[in-house]
C-alpha cells in the first residue's frame, strides 16, 4: 500500500510543479488520470514526452515549433511586420484574434536585472539581421506592461532606433466590460494617454 501511495504521491509533486497548478489542483488531476482509461493516459503521457522531444526552438524567431523554420516564418503572404513577445504561448493568444497577420520574435524572457536576466540572456542576437534582410517595415512591442516588460520595451527601442523601421507598442488601458470604479489609477492614465478620436 505505501509503495502504491508512493507512486500517488510523486504524480502530484510532478504536476503541482506546472506554473498555475497548485497541490489540490494537482491531486484532483492525479486522481482524475488514475481513474480514467488507461489507453487514454498513456496517449496523454506520449504526447507529452513527444512534444517535449521532437520540438526545437526556431532558428528565425525563437518560437517553439516542430519544423525549422516554423510555419509563421514560412509563410511569405504575412505582412511585413514582427510583433515581439515575451513568450511561445504568446503567439497563440495573438494569432487567435485573426488581427494581425505579421511575423513574430520571442525573446524567451523579460530584462530583470534582480533575477540576472540581461539583455544577453534574451533572443536578440538575431533580430537587427531579420529586419534588414526581410524588409520589415514595423515592430510591434508586445511586452507585459510590467517594470520588467516596460523596460525591456524600452531596451528594444533603443537598439532598433537608428535603423528604418517603425517601432509601436501595444496599446494599454481599460479591459472590455470593466467597472471603471474597480479599474487602478494606472490602467486609467494609460487608457486616457491611449485614447482614440471617435
Amino acid at each position: 500500500m505505501f509503495e502504491q501511495q508512493s507512486y500517488i504521491l510523486r504524480l502530484i509533486e510532478e504536476l503541482s510543479k506546472i506554473p498555475g497548478i497548485g497541490k489540490k489542483t494537482a491531486q484532483r488531476i492525479s486522481f482524475f488520470l488514475l481513474k480514467s482509461e488507461k489507453e487514454n493516459v498513456i496517449n496523454l503521457a506520449k504526447a507529452i514526452v513527444d512534444a517535449r522531444e521532437k520540438t526545437v526552438y526556431c532558428s528565425n524567431c525563437n518560437n517553439i515549433t516542430d519544423i525549422d523554420p516554423c510555419q509563421i516564418c514560412q509563410d511569405v503572404s504575412r505582412t511585413r511586420k514582427i510583433c515581439i513577445v515575451e513568450e511561445p504561448f504568446n503567439i497563440y493568444s495573438i494569432e487567435k484574434t485573426q488581427l494581425y497577420s505579421g511575423y513574430y520574435h520571442v525573446l524567451h524572457g523579460n530584462l530583470s536585472p534582480l533575477s540576472g536576466v540581461g539583455p544577453d540572456e534574451l533572443k536578440l542576437s538575431n533580430l537587427k539581421s531579420r529586419i534588414k534582410e526581410s524588409g520589415i517595415e514595423e515592430i510591434i512591442l508586445a511586452t507585459s506592461p510590467t517594470t520588467e516588460g516596460n523596460a525591456t520595451a524600452h531596451y528594444i527601442t533603443e537598439l532598433l532606433k537608428h535603423m528604418d523601421v517603425k517601432i509601436s507598442r501595444l496599446a494599454l488601458g481599460l479591459p472590455i466590460g470593466a467597472d471603471i470604479d474597480f479599474v487602478d489609477s494606472i490602467t486609467i492614465a494609460k487608457a486616457i494617454e491611449g485614447r482614440i478620436q471617435v
